[in-house]
């Protein structure tokens, strides 16, 4: 649509209120279109191309590079691909998985270690919830695990960022929808999990018509509790099932008080809240733990049991050159204790040039900005993902370090 269409307010003339907003809509879809076929050249398929090199390897699997290599020698590993001129090209993902299998360092659970199911929650939009929940994803795929992330959000971001385009490759029957509606055609979730692009990460995808749920629940508890609460525990039972084949399943709820969030509150087991370091995110999340703390306790009186292995809050958008930030994590400190994960996702332009093409920090080839950018940005999420990948860890009763003994002191 040519931009002299649209008047000075934004909207095309003569037209009515509904009709304007779905131009809005459709201009709005075309151009998330655009910049996926961008993002994904060549062709419109997402795709991970990351190689490391043998040190970040052995690095990974905490070896030493001369086992990987006698490895190979022996035929237990294939050498990497090489270049026309012998180059080393490096291990991708699928490979480096296989390393974990045949080195034995696999850090996958035992059989006895129930799965961790993480809702990454807030009631307010712009703290990074979807970007904290597919770093994470991605950081527990490098590390071996094998993760389940379901989007409940129907603005379905995290589904964009795995490289599906919400609106026009993904169908109603695809999301939770056919499930958790009133008159579910599906018993089981197993149909709407889907592969991505990390042979060891699996997405069940959401999309607009999501909000459809919302909705039906709604009414549906209008009209008395009983149905509301019999999809909660369907909710929890079928994540429960699915999660048998995971180490890890990370839920990524709508950022509101709905029926969704409150269904995906009590179905899983562990609680992660990330935040901003400014005033208005410090005390939206003091409200948001103020009527999860009431809602919880709601939902016990209906027979409906929360508990969480772990609750912790993780600051998102930190900048560190910032005053301000400086001293709002100063405040979450005292407010929060141990509580608050003590290193915050640093802001990087990293992050936001990544996004910018659908990808995670860790789906790059090679850095946006400087390489010395690049490698502050990933040391940073590395840590940062590494405190709850601990927190996982220690719940299975395994404590890997110093640094693991210490978060076990504080829990």
């Amino acid at each position: 649509m040519n931009a002299n269409h649209w008047n000075n307010e934004g909207f095309h003339p003569h037209l009515a209120e509904a009709e304007r907003i779905t131009q809005l809509a459709q201009a709005g879809e075309q151009m998330v279109e655009r910049l996926r076929r961008t993002a994904f050249l060549p062709g419109a398929t997402k795709a991970l191309n990351v190689r490391l090199g043998i040190a970040e390897a052995a690095e990974l699997l905490g070896c030493s590079t001369n086992r990987i290599r006698m490895a190979e020698q022996d035929g237990r590993l294939p050498p990497p691909p090489e270049s026309d001129t012998g180059r080393r090209l490096g291990y991708d993902i699928p490979a480096l998985l296989n390393m974990r299998q045949v080195l034995g360092a696999s850090p996958r659970r035992s059989p006895e270690d129930p799965p961790a199911i993480i809702t990454v929650q807030n009631f307010k939009g712009g703290v990074g919830k979807s970007t904290v929940t597919t770093h994470l994803a991605h950081y527990l795929a490098v590390q071996g695990y094998r993760v389940l992330v379901v989007d409940c959000d129907s603005q379905a971001t995290t589904t964009t960022l795995f490289g599906f385009n919400p609106h026009f490759a993904i169908r109603r029957e695809e999301t939770l929808y056919p499930y958790l509606s009133i008159e579910p055609t599906e018993d089981s979730l197993h149909y709407a999990v889907k592969s991505t692009i990390w042979p060891n990460v699996d997405l069940i995808p959401s999309n607009l018509q999501m909000f459809d749920v919302e909705y039906e629940l709604a009414a549906a508890g209008s009209g008395g509790g009983g149905t509301l609460a019999s999809r909660f525990r369907k909710l929890k039972q079928g994540l429960n099932e699915l999660a048998q084949n995971y180490d890890v399943v990370l839920l990524d709820p709508p950022p509101a008080l709905g029926t969704i969030s409150l269904a995906v509150m009590q179905a899983a087991n562990a609680l992660l809240v990330p935040l901003a370091a400014t005033t208005p995110d410090f005390c939206s999340t003091v409200q948001f733990l103020s009527m999860m703390s009431q809602v919880i306790t709601q939902l016990q009186e209906a027979g409906i049991q929360v508990e969480y292995d772990f609750c912790r809050l993780i600051c998102s958008k930190f900048n560190s050159n910032d005053p301000s930030h400086a001293m709002i994590q100063r405040i979450m400190e005292q407010s929060f204790g141990p509580a608050l994960l003590p290193i915050p996702i640093l802001e990087s332009a990293e992050i936001s040039h990544a996004a910018l093409r659908m990808m995670t920090v860790y789906e790059l080839e090679k850095p946006v900005g400087t390489p010395k950018t690049h490698k502050r940005c990933r040391s940073n999420i590395d840590e940062a993902m590494g405190q709850i990948e601990k927190l996982i860890r220690l719940r299975w009763g395994r404590v890997d370090n110093e640094k693991g003994a210490a978060l076990a002191a504080v829990l």
